[in-house]
Order: structure tokens, then sequence, then C-alpha cells
């Protein structure tokens, strides 16, 4: 019998970080019903996620076994370096947005606890769905990433946007899962597996089916929703200008590293990424997504809506690394994931400070509430500043970095047309970064709406906002330990 439990305990060593988050949702539960307190429930989140990436940290680094991680075919999820590698950046975004969403909710009035409840369930689904290696795992951990978000998103349920941010992206994302489900049907249907490993093993015998090509465009359809690539980004800007500021951080960092690396594991494990008609569909998102995504942002007011039509286009920059060096994609996606979900955090956080939950006119999301910031808030700005440099690719700074990466690997492809169009874009993208930029150091305003608190660089969102700032500074100008660090993300 001490045997028996023995290896069980081991067989869930692997999971141990999630079964941790699990744990702390559990604890969160409780505390709510025991006593209302936002400070109390706000520290059991933040300890629990500590403690499900310090225990990862330590299984990376052989402190503690990380139990039987052998990949099986007939398993659902699957514990190896490159899921441990998104594992590591989805808890460090989850906690980096806990913690602005500490300070954002200071002000409001109504019940906070639940916040942290809705963030933890759905990190859980980001958690499993970067482990996922079977269609059945797919959905699920999918679905447990999408379903609380309807929440988070008309949290603040008083302004009107923001409720129609999460009517939004219910009715839309419910049709993108039904798509999805529908491509996983018409897989199963003519492959018989819903294991990744069994497709690429069956793809051999069915290479062109009609039917295999109709389920993986529509699978691809709904990947491309929750990634919001075009076509299919019509929801971005709505939803980000509609969410709360934190809501839109997780959603720019937590959801999108989650769906990327799930997407990656699918097209690379189940061998679907050979298929010519799939590669020329992933071609033309990228295309779309760096067109459309950098054009429309030039005419955008909002920022928050700025970077939702940015995030387009970076999802457009990923799709090209993977079509063009397709099984050896996952690394250099993984780093580009990783440091884009960084930057928009640092980004988003300084909208965050800015904003309140309770007005209803709105939260400081409109470039004149940030005219003349730099003389009122230099560090604030210069927070800002260096996120936009980073995220416009500006040498010194991670994004250089990894966009330096994808023109690389679109040439290793010998995609030229791809290569153009990243170029293009980032010449695009950089007019409307430094239109930003420039209304930083205007002459400020006689009326001031928005504003952060006298001490906010000594509380913890400015704390976080800061360090974000100092990483991806130092990985611009020392790249080697990021390259190093992503190198481990390997599929097995």
């Amino acid at each position: 019998m001490n045997e028996f439990t023995m290896n069980d305990l081991m067989r869930l060593m692997p999971y141990a970080p999630i079964i941790a988050v699990v744990i702390t949702v559990l604890l969160v539960m409780i505390a709510i019903t025991i006593k209302r307190s936002h400070v109390v429930t706000g520290t059991i989140t933040v300890v629990g996620l500590n403690i499900g990436l310090f225990t990862l940290l330590a299984q990376i680094g052989g402190v503690i076994s990380s139990g039987s991680a052998v990949p099986q075919a007939e398993q659902l999820f699957v514990i190896d370096n490159f899921a441990q590698f998104n594992m590591v950046v989805i808890f460090i975004c989850a906690l980096a947005c806990c913690t602005l969403s500490y300070a954002y909710l200071m002000n409001l009035k109504d019940n906070k606890d639940e916040l942290y409840l809705l963030m933890l369930l759905s990190t859980t689904g980001a958690l499993l769905m970067v482990c996922s290696q079977h269609m059945a795992a797919f959905f699920m951990s999918l679905e447990l990433l999408s379903v609380p978000l309807y929440g988070l998103l008309a949290y603040t349920f008083l302004r009107d946007r923001s409720l129609e941010s999460g009517l939004k992206y219910l009715v839309l994302s419910a049709t993108a899962s039904a798509t999805l489900l529908m491509g996983m049907a018409f897989i199963y249907a003519q492959v018989g597996s819903l294991s990744f490993k069994q497709i690429s093993v069956q793809l051999a015998t069915m290479y062109e089916s009609p039917l295999l090509i109709v389920g993986a465009a529509m699978m691809m359809f709904g990947i491309a929703f929750k990634l919001s690539a075009a076509p299919f980004h019509t929801w971005t800007p709505d939803v980000y200008e509609g969410a709360p500021a934190p809501v839109a951080t997780y959603l720019a960092s937590v959801t999108k590293v989650a769906m990327m690396a799930l997407a990656i594991r699918f097209l690379i494990d189940s061998a679907l990424l050979a298929l010519p008609s799939v590669q020329m569909l992933i071609m033309v998102m990228a295309t779309l997504s760096i067109l459309i995504g950098n054009v429309l942002a030039v005419r955008q007011t909002n920022l928050k809506r700025l970077l939702g039509y940015s995030s387009i286009a970076h999802m457009g920059y990923v799709m090209v690394v993977i079509v063009s060096i397709g099984s050896a994609a996952d690394s250099i996606s993984s780093m580009y994931m990783a440091v884009y979900a960084f930057t928009s955090i640092g980004a988003f956080g300084v909208v965050t400070l800015m904003s309140s939950p309770y007005r209803q006119s709105g939260e400081a999301d409109e470039l004149v509430h940030y005219q003349g910031l730099f003389w009122r808030r230099p560090v604030l700005t210069a927070v800002l500043t260096i996120m936009l440099l980073s995220l416009a690719g500006i040498p010194l700074t991670a994004g250089f970095i990894t966009k330096l990466f994808a023109i690389l690997a679109a040439v290793q492809g010998t995609n030229w047309f791809l290569v153009a169009m990243i170029i293009l874009g980032s010449a695009i993208g950089l007019f409307y970064y430094l239109r930003v930029m420039l209304t930083l150091f205007k002459r400020p305003k006689e009326f001031i709406e928005f504003d952060v608190t006298g001490q906010w660089g000594m509380r913890m969102g400015g704390i976080m906002v800061i360090a974000v700032t100092v990483v991806v500074i130092l990985f611009g100008i020392l790249p080697n330990s990021l390259i190093v660090w992503s190198n481990m993300a390997r599929i097995w």
C-alpha cells in the first residue's frame, strides 16, 4: 500500500506547481466565506502563486524531484522543458497582474475578492494549456482559461464599456470555441485519435485528406481568434478598451502566452504544420495581422486600443517564426512571447496605476490623459517610454532581440516576403509608438483628469512595473541570458 501511494505521489510531482494554484483557489474560497478582506485575499493569492513559481523553479534547477515527466501518447498532459518555460512566464505574469489588481481595487467599493478567485482559476487553465498534448485536454484547459475571463472583463460593471467588453468576449469566444470543437470532430472522424502524437502517426497515410484539411483550418480559425490574429481580430480593441486595466494586462500577457504555447505544441506534435495548406493559412494570417494591426493602430487616440492593435501585429510576427522554421520554432516563439508579455505588463501597468475603477467616464486610456506626463511623473514616463521602444524593436531593449530573431527565422526559412512584412510592420509601428512618446513630453495640461498617487513607486504595483522595466533593459543589453533561458523551451 505504501509503495502504491509513493508511486502515485511521484506521478503527481510534475504537476506540483499547478496543484499549488488549485489549493490556493480553495483557500481563497474559504477565506471569502469566513470574512471578506481585501488584504487577506490578495495575500493568499500572491503567496500561493509564489509557492507555485518557486516549486517550479526548484524542479527546473533539480533542487527537488520533478517525478516522472516522460511523455506518453495516452496522457492528456505532459511536463517537458517547453511547458516548464512557459509556466514560469505565466506565473510571473499572473503575479504581476494580481499585484496591479491590488492597487487598482483599493478604491473599489464593491466586492474585490472574487477578482482574485477568477484570476487564479484562469491561471490554472493557462498552466494546463501549455502542458496539453491531447484534444480533450486542449479544449478543457482552454475553457478553464476563457470562462473566468468573462467575469473578469465585466468586473467593473458600473462602467458600461466594461459590461460591453465582457458580453462581446462571451459571445465571440463561444463562437470560436464551437468552431474549434467542430475542427477537432473533423480531425477525429478522419484520424480516429485525439492525441497529438497519434495524429502525426496517422498523417503519413492520409496526407491531403479534405476532411483533415477542413478540420485543421477550423481549428486554426479558433486558435487565431484566441490569439486575436487577423482576420479574427475585430473584438480585440473593443475588449481591451472596455476591460478593467489589470484585466487587460492579464489578457495581453497570460492568455496570449498560454494560447501561443498550446498552438505551437499542437501544430508541431500533430505534424499538421507540415501540410502545405496549413502553412499557407498561417502565412496569410501572419501577413494580415502585421498589416491590419499596424495600419489601424496609426489612427488610434486611445492607448489601450493602440496596444490592442499592436498585439495583433505581434501575433503576426510570431506566426512568421512558426511558418518559417516549423518544428524548430518552439524556443524562438517562446522567447518572443515571454518578452512581449513582460513588455505588455509594463505598458498596461502604467495605465493601471493611472486609472480608477469607478470613473464612469472611463480609465486613463486616452492619449490626452498622458500629455506632459514627463513634467510631473518622470519615472513613470521613463517606464512607458522603454516599454514602447521595446514594442517597436529599438536596440538596447529586449524587444529588439526578439524581433531580430523573428527576422533571422524568416531568412532561415527563405520567406523573403515575410521578412519584408516584418520590416514594413516595424516601420509603421515605429510611427505610432513615437507619437505616444511625443505626447508624454508635450506641454502639460492645466486640468489633470488622472494621476498616480504621490508615492506610487513605493507601492507594490509601482515596484513591479519598475522591476519589469529593468528586466526589459537588462535582456536588451545582455541578451545571452535570455537566449540561454529560451533554448530550454524545447518540445520533446
